[in-house]
């Protein structure tokens, strides 16, 4: 079902619907009204509260994973290469622009609007909820769901159209987005796009109050859903975010099973495999029933088309060296780590850059003879191997350094399962520390780190003795979440410098506090009345903040 035909809720007023449309909205009657008032109703409901919106492309182009294809390489070579269908979003995207002109799959509008969508949904049931006369218990997974969707959308929002969170008190100066709490039933209305602060606040909250009452029982796909093991993931991933290691060395324990759990029964079981076509291996990767999957999204997107061609912007040359196609310190003598052995794909020839499938397109037909329908891809939220290296990384900061490198050694393992023709290098913690010890050689050793200077803490520092160890962790989350969009969060945590070469001639650099690190919010929220997002002023120590904005009038 879609939102627009639900008419108990409102769209978030400064999404890409015309003025027009939300009178038509408002014009409706009360017997066309979707009636939440008995507990399958608003689960039912909910199955609509999940973002469409993708990430990913974005994200990646954004990073250091793409590269443009029409830069010169080592070798001075360079081609003419259009972006897919010639979307100017990619190029104004990889040149950290804001993006003015589209609003199609893959782009902050549909991003925006996917994440408020989710939003108005959860409000929707929580108010119906909140008015429910009967007894509590029956809605109490129903209201867990919605909370964990209002924190999680509005998680993703601040993170990409805000700057880093700064701890507590920095980030009070840093403009944050609208967090909304309550179904729009009007036209005209006042959004304050608050502090980074205050969201991280609103966030926290909600997810504290949902996640105790997440039940597994109430759903018939959980990996569909918020459910346990995903609800913990997303409290691991938020206070690793808020630099609060120990909540996050919990939660992430949670989600891997427990204490008592075994975090290797939470591992991809594709690499144990091999696949007959592409299109297995896609399946695969985005089955309910890989152990690692632990919470599933339907996407609207044209990630593998964009990737899978001839295209401008790519995973090519030292971005793939850093990631799939470059060696580590369990594979010193491979230009790709053996997991990935007739996995990768290659269009056209490898100088184009290579793909591994993990937004692989399912597409839904809605005429097979025209050949028309809706490309869609299943993205994994949330992974058993990203939550094992969220749960080392809080390791090392707590000083549980044997513990971090067993992680670490959980996820290496799994990903030599593959590796029946070409064996690995045992993972030791002198291994590690000898290979990110190094200022040369390294492929995905990126320095400096600035995570002290982005959210100081008094309790907490990257200190030299763990500082190699840091290093794999963030490659081999590099490795790990390829085509995701993970990696410019990690960008942004850890004030990594980047640079990208566009076309012929022209070299940019994201610099530590460089106000792009913030996407711009979509021009169609601009024009309703939101303020924009300041990325011309630094937010340093040393900076005039971003300035915050004052309320605004949706028109």
């Amino acid at each position: 079902m879609k939102l627009k035909n639900l008419t108990y809720f409102a769209v978030a007023a400064f999404s890409a619907i015309a003025l027009s449309s939300c009178n038509d909205f408002l014009d409706k009657t009360p017997d066309n009204r979707v009636d939440l008032s008995t507990p399958r109703q608003m689960k039912l409901a909910l199955i609509n509260g999940y973002s469409d919106g993708n990430i990913s492309l974005m994200c990646e182009l954004s990073s250091d994973n793409f590269e443009d294809n029409n830069a010169p390489d080592d070798q001075g070579v360079r081609y003419n290469l259009a972006t897919y269908n010639g979307y100017k979003n990619d190029d104004q995207v990889f040149a950290w622009q804001d993006v003015n002109n589209e609003n199609q799959q893959d782009s902050p509008t549909s991003v925006w609007e996917g994440a408020y969508h989710a939003i108005a949904v959860a409000n929707g049931v929580l108010e119906a909820i909140n008015n429910y006369a009967g007894d509590t218990a029956d809605v109490s997974a129903q209201k867990g769901e919605a909370l964990l969707i209002r924190a999680y959308n509005h998680f993703t929002l601040v993170n990409m159209f805000a700057q880093q969170y700064r701890g507590p008190e920095l980030s009070k100066s840093l403009q944050g987005v609208p967090y909304i709490t309550e179904p729009e039933t009007k036209v005209l209305v006042n959004y304050d796009r608050g502090t980074v602060e205050e969201d991280y606040e609103k966030i926290e909250k909600d997810l504290l109050e949902g996640l105790p009452l997440i039940n597994d029982n109430a759903y018939e796909v959980p990996k569909y859903h918020f459910n346990k093991a995903a609800a913990y993931a997303f409290a691991a991933r938020f206070f690793l975010f808020k630099r609060d290691y120990e909540k996050c060395e919990y939660y992430a324990t949670m989600a891997l099973g427990g204490p008592s759990g075994n975090a290797a029964t939470y591992m991809s079981n594709v690499w144990k495999q091999t696949f007959p076509s592409y299109s297995n291996l896609v399946q695969a990767i985005c089955s309910s029933t890989n152990p690692s999957n632990l919470m599933l999204v339907a996407t609207s997107s044209l990630m593998a088309r964009r990737y899978m061609s001839k295209y401008r912007y790519t995973v090519n040359r030292n971005a793939a060296k850093a990631t799939v196609f470059g060696p580590g310190p369990t594979w010193p003598n491979f230009n790709f780590h053996p997991c990935f052995n007739g996995k990768l794909y290659i269009s056209g020839g490898q100088e184009y850059g290579v793909y591994f499938p993990k937004d692989g397109e399912l597409f839904e037909y809605t005429d097979k003879v025209a050949g028309i329908g809706y490309p869609h891809v299943v993205r994994a939220e949330f992974t058993g191997e990203e939550v094992l290296l969220e749960r080392a990384e809080a390791r090392l900061y707590l000083g549980k350094i044997d513990e971090a490198i067993a992680d670490l050694k959980i996820w290496n393992d799994n990903r030599a399962n593959n590796a029946t023709t070409y064996k690995l290098v045992e993972l030791t913690k002198t291994l590690l520390w000898n290979w990110y010890s190094k200022d040369t050689g390294g492929y995905g050793i990126v320095k400096p780190l600035h995570i002290d200077e982005v959210c100081p803490s008094d309790k907490y520092k990257l200190s030299d003795d763990i500082l190699p160890y840091i290093q794999c962790v963030l490659h081999f989350r590099r490795i790990e979440t390829i085509f995701d969009g993970y990696r410019w969060f990690d960008i942004k945590r850890y004030g990594i410098e980047i640079t990208h070469k566009i076309g012929k001639d022209k070299v940019d650099k994201l610099t530590l506090w460089d106000g792009r690190r913030a996407f711009q919010v979509p021009a169609e929220a601009i024009a309703a009345g939101l303020t924009t997002t300041d990325r011309t002023t630094a937010s340093g120590p040393d900076e005039v903040p971003i300035p915050l904005n004052v309320p605004v009038t949706n028109k």
